[in-house]
């Protein structure tokens, strides 16, 4: 059984975020976003970088793999945090590492 460690926090059961829906969690000093897409899990800092909003509480594309700020759309790409919608090219959100250890999901913030 692998467990998780010192820099891992738990977000919560598989069976807790179902495909297409997310989660907000406070890990450390950070506030992230946790999304599931298609049972693959993604997160992403949870502050859209244009006006604050919390982007769990986006529009999540699945097909797309990316989630749409619901203040004002700003796009982000879920695997990379690329702003997708912003004219210039190097604009992210930060990205954290997911894991599924024994069907708890933890996010790893060092």
């Amino acid at each position: 059984m692998e467990t998780a460690s010192d820099s891992q926090v738990k977000v919560c059961n598989v069976s807790e975020l179902t495909p297409g829906q997310s989660k907000y969690v406070k890990a450390k000093d950070k506030d992230i976003g946790v999304f599931n897409v298609g049972g693959k899990f993604y997160a992403i800092d949870n502050m859209c970088i244009h006006a604050g909003a919390p982007l769990n509480e986006g529009f999540i594309n699945e097909e797309k793999c990316q989630v749409a700020c619901n203040w004002h759309g700003w796009i982000f790409d879920l695997p990379t945090g690329k702003c997708v919608s912003h004219p210039r090219q190097d604009v992210f959100a930060g990205t954290y590492v997911v894991k599924v250890l024994n069907d708890e999901i933890f996010v790893e913030v060092g």
